[in-house]
């Protein structure tokens, strides 16, 4: 497998993992980039740009090689790049993230909901992980009948009162708060004017029909569980967690099937819609760029960028959720709209944060280490938090840092 790109001197490990990925993990298309201090230090890719050569089923591998700039769906990754929304919002004092939800969305309201806080919407506490009925693909990319759901869904559990992971319901609720907040810019739109334009970032929730004719997203595909070579370990999943994904009436199915079907996630009409909480599409410069920009400052079109603030990083790293979680039935913990590092999401060190995608993204934040990561690929696992070519190139940047003499056991 020929790997394109650069690396900088010490960070050669990264590009040996990058390349072990395909010849022992399987991947048959991806890219990585990494951040050190605001500065790109590593923007490697290599593979087929799209993960078959017909109809977006697993297969015989597509032969376009993946070029620079191409894009990949990051599914939850996009969870990370939509919670700046409404942390910048609070940072601009436009949002208070211990007001109720309903005072912004007073629809919000019925059922019990009135004691559902904005941060309960980030850190994975509102109670509202499934919907009862669940939504047709065409109505779950109507901007509309998801907040709609939602608003009329009841809570599962006391708001506040314990977690788990809102996997798609997240993205209908801060989507439509931060319509209300903003006066009708939904986040998507937010992202593309307030983020992703300044610093130039390939990076859209809701990809714009220009970049669909121009071919920049790649096709994504489920790649078959085979047992990795090189001696690699073979992850399998608790018992616990087999079960609670095989019951249909668990929360754990019920949360992932508030869509269903789920939609192709290679059609246009799909990456067309915003939906803050699936259905990103970004480069892994893009990703990384973007982490990179919330923890220091970048190089931005016309200015040197810095997203968060100090007090609005900590804030987001801030442990508001730890322990088993309801849906994922793991430990796990989050900040306010991050995953935080721990064994079901391992990251750099323990001041990291950022978000997974299921089946293989990542990207996340040192602030620390002053590093910013971002991993896309077009083949998708089963895995739901830590895919084993991520934590691959993770460990590989923490070997690097070793090497230029960072003391990555501090960080």
């Amino acid at each position: 497998m020929d790997v394109h790109g650069t690396v900088a001197e010490g960070f050669e490990p990264v590009r040996d993992a990058f390349a072990g990925n395909f010849a022992a993990l399987g991947d048959r298309g991806a890219a990585v980039a990494v951040y050190r201090d605001g500065r790109k230090v590593v923007d490697l890719w290599g593979g087929a740009r799209d993960v078959d050569a017909t109809d977006g089923a697993a297969g015989p591998p597509g032969t376009e090689p993946w070029r620079r700039g191409t894009a990949q769906v990051v599914r939850s990754a996009t969870k990370g790049v939509a919670a700046a929304v409404p942390l910048l919002l609070h940072q601009r004092g436009e949002l208070d993230l211990d007001a109720p939800v309903g005072e912004y969305w007073p629809e919000f309201k019925a059922h019990g909901k009135e004691r559902v806080l904005v941060r309960h919407v980030l850190n994975h506490r509102a109670g509202l992980p499934v919907l009862d009925r669940p939504l047709s693909p065409e109505d779950a990319l109507d901007p509309l009948r998801g907040p709609r759901a939602v608003a009329a869904q009841a809570p599962v559990w006391e708001p506040g009162t314990d977690h788990g992971y809102h996997a798609l319901t997240y993205g209908w609720m801060l989507d439509e708060l931060v319509r209300r907040v903003t006066g009708g810019r939904g986040a998507g739109e937010w992202i593309a004017d307030e983020i992703a334009r300044p610093l130039d970032l390939d990076l859209w929730v809701g990809l714009p029909a220009a970049e669909e004719a121009a071919g920049r997203a790649g096709r994504v595909g489920r790649l078959p569980e085979a047992e990795p070579t090189g001696g690699g370990p073979r992850l399998r999943p608790k018992r616990a967690v087999t079960e609670a994904y095989g019951d249909p009436a668990s929360l754990t199915r019920r949360a992932f099937a508030a869509i269903t079907p789920f939609p192709d996630q290679n059609e246009p009409a799909y990456r067309a819609a915003a939906l803050p909480a699936t259905n990103g599409v970004a480069t892994a410069d893009g990703l990384a760029r973007f982490y990179a920009a919330l923890i220091g400052d970048v190089d931005g079109v016309t200015r040197r960028v810095r997203l968060f603030d100090r007090a609005t990083m900590e804030r987001a790293r801030a442990e508001e959720s730890a322990g088993p979680d309801r849906v994922l039935v793991v430990g796990t913990r989050f900040g306010l709209g991050y995953m935080l590092h721990g064994s079901a999401s391992p990251f750099l060190s323990p001041g990291s944060f950022g978000h997974p995608g299921r089946g293989g993204a990542l990207g996340f934040a040192d602030p620390e280490a002053g590093v910013a990561f971002g991993y896309v690929t077009n083949g998708f696992r089963k895995t739901v938090t830590a895919d084993p070519r991520a934590q691959a190139l993770v460990r590989a940047v923490r070997e690097s840092l070793r090497r230029t003499g960072s003391d990555v056991d501090r960080v």
